[in-house]
């Protein structure tokens, strides 16, 4: 990373500092070694500081500054992502900005069905939050624990309930947000209708922070679940998978909540390396999908439901076996089986995963052509699968045994032998490359390589005018370019 020159270094410390007090300033020697790396371990970064803003005026002011000294700025939530948008990248000097101070929930209101929080309030928080108030948030992820709500609007998070609630982009009413020259934008409306002029609160949504940093947000809340019905059912394939979501949505309609789908491989790859997540069922079918169903009626039997709706199934010879869950407790266990996807994955060896989303009727064909073309260019990858089958996103895995990736060189070559298959096979799919876990700084060159010349420059276009200068978590979507004038 370029440096800066001594003294100009420690004056805008020291400004820093004067906004935000010495406490919320870490400074190089000092310890910002959880802020620089990313969660995989695959990226690590720089900083002439992590800068930690309690409100949104401080960090306005801390972006004015910076704009006006030519540091670059990367916004950083719970650093749970994947694609590493959150650590700094480059060759000039930048500022870490943590918002895990801002974390106040403004506002609850049951009436509108709508929560007020803070970018950095935790996600389970704002669900708990929601649960008080007996509303729901339906967004839902492995992370919940530790990732950020200004995070999971910035990378435009999925998770397990977008079949029924959509991602993070159609929870989203209102934003509020500071733009790269400090200029706050209050777009923190609780308006269902609001038709004048441009939607501008969906530029952030999914920008990864290279447009702004969202300081707070309007949420959507839903009636609360108050009955529920779970099954882990086995299957020969994804086709038969895509069958039964269809017979269940002629039984019991909207009231499913997540079909959650797991290769043999990827729930062996848990068994093997995550030593408090066991395994409440044989390893015995190629295939496994979690079925959920939900009712805001707290009197609905949901059970009967899904055991007519799996006899038709067992029938028809669309599922091999199902076991449904008889207590709250079993349910919990196999939907941790399912949140240890990323933790098993991490410590099976060198991980080189997808995001890749299909239209419905071509998921079969996309499992099956993208792990032959994966095996054909690397054949000692393993390749294991898990995702969304409701909304056409399937995680394509290939773990590699470490001391084959011990060399960058090589490890750089299997990553992009690998890259191609799956952008291959999905752009022949008619797919997008990255449904939930967006671009970064590993998911750049493939951007470039399969998207549309034209979307490109409508997005650097768009880039250009909120932030002409490159200033905002610079590297990440595009290619790093030459820092522009400032105005």
């Amino acid at each position: 990373m370029g440096q800066v020159v001594m003294g100009q270094a420690e004056a805008f410390s020291d400004k820093l500092i004067a906004l935000v007090g010495r406490q919320n300033v870490l400074l190089p020697g000092d310890d910002q070694e959880p802020y620089l790396v990313d969660w995989r371990g695959r990226y690590r970064g720089e900083a002439a500081a992590v800068v930690r803003p309690g409100s949104t005026e401080e960090v306005s002011r801390v972006v004015r500054l910076s704009y006006e000294a030519g540091v670059a700025i990367v916004p950083q939530g719970g650093n749970t992502g994947l694609c590493g948008a959150a650590i700094p990248s480059g060759d000039r000097p930048s500022i870490v900005v943590r918002l895990d101070r801002m974390r106040r929930i403004r506002a609850v209101s049951p009436l509108a069905n709508t929560i007020t929080v803070e970018a950095g309030c935790v996600l389970a928080d704002i669900q708990a939050a929601a649960e008080a108030a007996d509303r729901y948030f339906p967004l839902s992820l492995g992370a919940e624990g530790s990732c950020q709500i200004g995070g999971n609007i910035g990378t435009n998070a999925g998770g397990t309930a977008v079949l029924r609630y959509g991602p993070t982009r159609e929870l989203v009413l209102g934003l509020e947000a500071v733009l790269p020259d400090g200029r706050i934008f209050n777009g923190l409306r609780a308006l269902r209708k609001d038709n004048t002029g441009y939607d501008l609160k969906q530029l952030f949504i999914g920008a990864e922070g290279t447009l702004g940093i969202v300081t707070a947000a309007v949420l959507k809340l839903f009636a609360r679940p108050r009955a529920s019905a779970l099954a882990l059912v086995m299957l020969e394939g994804v086709a038969p998978a895509l069958d039964l979501m269809g017979l269940l949505r002629g039984e019991v309609g909207d009231r499913i909540g997540s079909l959650e789908i797991m290769s043999r491989g990827q729930i062996q790859a848990i068994a093997e390396t995550v030593p408090d997540t066991a395994i409440p069922f044989p390893l015995d079918a190629p295939w496994y999908l979690i079925v959920e169903l939900t009712d805001t009626l707290a009197g609905v039997d949901l059970r009967l439901g899904l055991e007519a709706a799996l006899g038709t199934a067992l029938e028809r010879g669309l599922v091999t076996d199902a076991l449904i869950a008889s207590s709250e407790a079993q349910a919990k266990a196999i939907w941790k089986v399912r949140h240890s996807v990323s933790e098993g994955n991490k410590r099976s060896g060198f991980v080189v995963s997808h995001d890749s989303a299909v239209p419905l009727d071509r998921q079969a064909a996309f499992v099956e052509g993208v792990e032959r073309r994966i095996l054909a260019a690397v054949p000692h990858a393993r390749v294991v699968m898990h995702g969304h089958i409701g909304d056409g996103n399937i995680h394509v895995i290939a773990l590699i045994d470490p001391a084959r990736a011990a060399d960058p060189a090589e490890a750089a070559r299997m990553v992009r032998l690998i890259n191609e298959a799956v952008d291959d096979e999905t752009k022949a799919q008619t797919g997008a490359i990255s449904a939930e876990h967006g671009i970064g700084q590993s998911n750049r060159a493939r951007l470039a390589r399969v998207t549309d010349p034209l979307e490109l420059d409508l997005m650097r276009a768009i880039k250009g005018v909120l932030d002409p200068a490159g200033l905002m978590n610079p590297g990440k979507v595009f290619e790093p370019a030459a820092p522009a004038p400032r105005q």
